[in-house]
């Protein structure tokens, strides 16, 4: 019987969680103490990965399967502590690559109950949520956050660590989605947010988008609009043999597809009365979207949480960060937990009760 978690301490004032995350090509395990982050450790499949123009899952969950008992050697080695000093070991199990998630799962699940230690479920998106948390060790809520995966996007009010409200999101594509897509249009190598970033600092945004990103429809986004103009502007030019600047379609995508990010969340924010924005996902890494949402923070007098570049991409620490909002709230899981590919972001950010009280059956 599985049951460490009746007998842990959820008040103890800095707890050292092990965070994993195996949900794409990233085999990532990292340390915190607190929110302090004492060791990040990532074996990534990326470059095999592009080879393909993309990642293939039976390749990133073979690779998570060799690197996975080394990784978390590494982490727990570089954090300077012992296995047995950990109070909690947190994994992703959604959403993303079944196969991948299942390594990570298995592996943690093991892991955990050979040390008779908690096991605490994170969701991906949450632990994106989470990664503000580690740049400013003092942030509380409430305060408007920026979801931008490649996923998700999404504008949430945080009312506490564990209880967010969203105000509106993406229709159909997320804005990462879009990024890749308009990428693999242009002929950019995988992935495909950076290169686009990269190409779009040789151009001008001069190429005609959508206006029907900006204003209106409250909070909500819509990305497949821009995706298809960007796609038909492409396929015209190539069908009429006339030559077109990828830099000038890259920079003008980009600059439709990040203002109104900036727009919605500022505007949200100031809605909310709160005096903080923060930002999690891939895209939050995009150097554009940095820029302009710091001024427009500054512009409208409200502080600016922004997770470093590497924690706005997938990793550990934010899995375990995202671990010890849960450790505090006593949301620990059995030895029946699963991978699950897909998780609604209404279901992502719902108040979760103990996974551990509703399965006292084990």
């Amino acid at each position: 019987m599985y049951k460490p978690f009746e007998t842990t301490d959820t008040t103890k004032a800095e707890p050292i969680i092990l965070g994993i995350e195996t949900s794409c090509d990233e085999t990532a395990a990292a340390v915190i103490k607190g929110r302090k982050i004492l060791s990040d450790e990532i074996a990534s499949s990326a470059t095999i990965q592009a080879e393909f123009g993309g990642v293939v899952p039976e390749i990133a969950s073979r690779v998570h399967t060799d690197e996975i008992a080394r990784v978390v050697e590494r982490a727990v080695k570089n954090a300077g502590i012992t296995y047995q000093d950990i109070d909690a070991v947190a994994v992703t199990y959604g959403a993303g690559l079944l196969g991948a998630l299942l390594v990570g799962v298995s592996f943690a699940k093991a892991f955990a109950f050979s040390l008779g230690k908690p096991l605490i479920a994170v969701n991906h998106i949450r632990g994106h949520l989470a990664a503000a948390y580690l740049d400013c060790p003092t942030l509380q809520p409430p305060f408007v956050t920026l979801l931008a995966s490649g996923g998700h996007t999404a504008v949430l009010y945080a009312k506490s660590e564990g209880e967010f409200e969203i105000l509106g999101a993406t229709l159909d594509d997320a804005a990462g989605e879009a990024f890749d897509k308009v990428a693999r249009v242009l002929g950019l190598k995988y992935p495909g947010g950076p290169n686009i970033e990269r190409c779009a600092l040789e151009g001008e945004a001069n190429v005609p988008m959508p206006k029907m990103l900006k204003g209106g429809g409250g909070y909500n986004f819509s990305y497949s609009g821009l995706k298809t103009a960007v796609i038909n502007y492409c396929h015209t030019k190539d069908q009429k043999g006339e030559t077109y600047s990828k830099a000038d379609v890259a920079c003008s995508f980009q600059r439709a597809a990040v203002d109104v990010l900036v727009e919605k969340t500022v505007a949200a924010a100031l809605e909310k009365g709160v005096d903080t924005v923060t930002a999690g996902g891939g895209v939050a890494a995009n150097g554009y979207l940095r820029r302009s949402l710091q001024e427009a923070c500054d512009q409208n007098g409200l502080r600016l949480v922004l997770p470093e570049k590497r924690y706005c991409t997938d990793n550990a620490a934010m899995i375990a960060s995202e671990g010890l909002v849960q450790f505090r709230l006593g949301n620990f899981a059995n030895m029946d937990l699963t991978a699950k590919a897909s998780i609604p972001l209404a279901a992502t950010l719902e108040t979760v009760q103990s996974r551990a009280k509703r399965c006292d059956h084990d």
